[in-house]
């Protein structure tokens, strides 16, 4: 670098690369070599000289020369998706601070947002010069060949090959979105590999071309064939939530597991491109990677699924004694659980009513949950989404929606039940239930409109889908806790339910901690004694059911060990359902 001094006092610091450049052009205008006019000279010269341009050439060397030096790197590459995360959180909220309002309108302005793409296309290295394509002159029987250079660093190139069966050579099979050779726009599905490093790959494996990449250092020069088309690659906004786990490098199927995406059951995906048929490329929702990863399609799970239950079901023709006992623990294998089946040595006295929707469990046992379609849901002014608690009988979902009715009972509602019997003196229709004739109950279960439904004593009754569509449209939250097959009707785009599961903890704690609470039994009519050892493990045996069948459908999961611990979780998840954009069946937003 050269500094010189200008007339007014300040320094100037001079490119060397940039004078060489001016002095050249200067001595190539004087000689009359160029073959240019005089303003088209004053105009580069002058862009020569320009500060601007030495300090953008500057900062260009500095950020080049860290690469190497490693003085410095970016903490994410993302900070433009960190703003819309914070705008959507600040625009979904009704009570912010002055705080909080400055800062979301200071986000939405272009400099900061200019400032932040800026970084973003830093932290990526979009700033190093991408070969462009150059057609060669050939004769029309001569291939056309093109170079891609990539510069080699600890990001994976993010491409895949694999051998063409017709031909035997060497092709590019797949890129991976937001990758390198994605990012360099000059590789496409379908090129040919000729050479690596000039290395000649015919006759070669795709686990040869690997060795070769690996081995190499600094920037790697292909040598393609171009494909025939050059489609560019379209990202999709499509966001999943998965029902399983997934590893990578356990898949022996998978075409690269390198290019592998781990994620667990719950997680949502950014499901970028479907174009494989078994194989999607996906981001997990909020990853600042930006490079996206292998992982099974819907179609190829589900076989998996299918297939392991087969092979389940083939190696276990004789049933399990052990369900048949209360003392034992229900089974639970790891890849493909079998549903628990219901207990038959135990007979144990229900309190009151037993509420029972039509039984379908061989349909919902055959569901197959791998991906569902998710995207945001906001919240509505006025329209709450309705709060269900789901468990088994005994697991306390009755105390907790008692004590959260209890809190705001103006807000806080639940449908009041239908009856067939007759209404006694004391009654009023309206207050505890709904008094109808048993010939109107019955056609409105005909219809489908009970979500749940049961007869004892030779009376029926059952709670109506129209209660609780009007307690959501009058504005109240209303709190609900049916028996699981209930769920058929109650998740549907019309009512958006928030579903929770209470889920009892292990046989131990759930004994100590009923006993230390002195609860009553409510298996048993009074609610005079506390619980057996048999209806614990009918709690426990039930709850396994439930969560087998069921599972996927759950947005939230409370274990009901301590019930203040379970109540303070129970109050937080419907504050955040009430206040917080959250993930929903795209259904229900569309």
């Amino acid at each position: 670098m050269v500094t010189e001094t200008m007339a007014n006092g300040s320094n100037v610091t001079w490119d060397p690369a940039l004078s060489r450049l001016l002095s050249s052009l200067e001595n190539a205008q004087e000689q009359k070599e160029l073959p240019s006019s005089e303003d088209e000279f004053v105009f580069l010269s002058e862009l020569l000289k320009s500060k601007e341009l030495h300090a953008l050439v500057s900062a260009h060397n500095k950020i080049k020369g860290s690469t190497t030096s490693k003085k410095f790197f970016p903490l994410l590459s993302t900070s433009m998706q960190v703003m819309m995360d914070v705008l959507e959180v600040l625009a979904s909220r009704t009570h912010v601070s002055e705080d909080c309002k400055e800062l979301f309108f200071l986000l939405q302005r272009p400099h900061i947002q200019g400032i932040l793409c800026a970084h973003d296309a830093v932290a990526q290295k979009d700033y190093y010069p991408h070969l462009p394509e150059i057609p060669l002159e050939v004769d029309e029987d001569e291939e056309t060949i093109k170079i891609v250079q990539l510069v080699k660093s600890n990001e994976p190139l993010g491409a895949t090959i694999k051998t063409d069966e017709e031909t035997g050579k060497i092709v590019i099979a797949r890129i991976m979105h937001g990758g390198a050779a994605d990012r360099s726009g000059l590789i496409h599905v379908g090129d040919e590999v000729i050479e690596v490093n000039n290395i000649n790959v015919e006759g070669k494996t795709p686990n040869d071309v690997l060795t070769i990449l690996q081995n190499s250092e600094g920037t790697i020069t292909f040598k393609l064939v171009p494909a025939d088309s050059k489609n560019g690659i379209w990202e999709s906004k499509v966001r999943v939530r998965a029902y399983f786990d997934y590893c990578a490098s356990t898949d022996p199927y998978i075409p690269c597991k390198e290019a592998g995406l781990d994620f667990q059951k719950g997680d949502v995906l950014h499901i970028v491109s479907q174009d494989d048929a078994y194989w999607w490329q996906a981001r997990k929702e909020g990853d600042k990677n930006m490079r996206a990863g292998l992982i099974p399609s819907r179609a190829l799970q589900e076989r998996r699924i299918i297939h392991e239950r087969s092979q389940i079901t083939k190696d276990s023709k004789e049933e399990v004694v052990g369900l048949c006992s209360v003392a034992v623990a229900p089974v639970v294998m790891s890849c493909a659980p079998q549903s628990p089946k219901s207990p038959r040595c135990t007979t144990i006295k229900t309190k009151k009513i037993m509420y029972d929707t039509a039984e379908n469990d061989d349909f919902d046992r055959e569901q197959i949950a791998t991906y569902e379609e998710v995207a945001k849901l906001y919240p509505r002014p006025g329209i709450y989404r309705p709060i269900v608690l789901i468990g088994a009988p005994g697991v306390g979902r009755n105390e907790l929606k008692r004590r959260l009715i209890a809190t705001n009972p103006k807000k806080y509602k639940t449908p009041m039940p239908y009856t067939s019997r007759e209404k006694r003196p004391a009654e009023v229709n309206g207050q505890e239930y709904f008094f109808v004739e048993r010939s109107y109950m019955e056609n409105e279960i005909e219809k489908g409109n009970f979500i749940e439904y049961g007869e004892y004593k030779g009376n029926l009754y059952g709670t109506s889908l129209d209660s609780v569509k009007m307690l959501v449209h009058g504005g109240f939250v209303t709190i609900l806790n049916p028996h699981y097959q209930a769920l058929k009707l109650l998740r549907s785009p019309q009512l958006k339910p928030y579903i929770i599961y209470i889920k009892p903890p292990s046989l131990e704690v759930l004994k100590e901690t009923r006993a230390l609470a002195h609860a009553r039994s409510t298996f048993d009519a009074n609610n005079s004694r506390g619980f057996t050892d048999d209806e614990f493990h009918e709690i426990l045996h039930a709850s396994s059911r439930i969560e087998f069948l069921y599972e996927h459908l759950f947005d939230e999961q409370i274990v009901n060990a301590d019930l203040a611990t379970a109540f303070e979780q129970l109050v937080t998840a419907v504050n955040r359902v009430e206040t917080e954009p959250l993930w929903a069946p795209a259904s229900w937003v569309q």
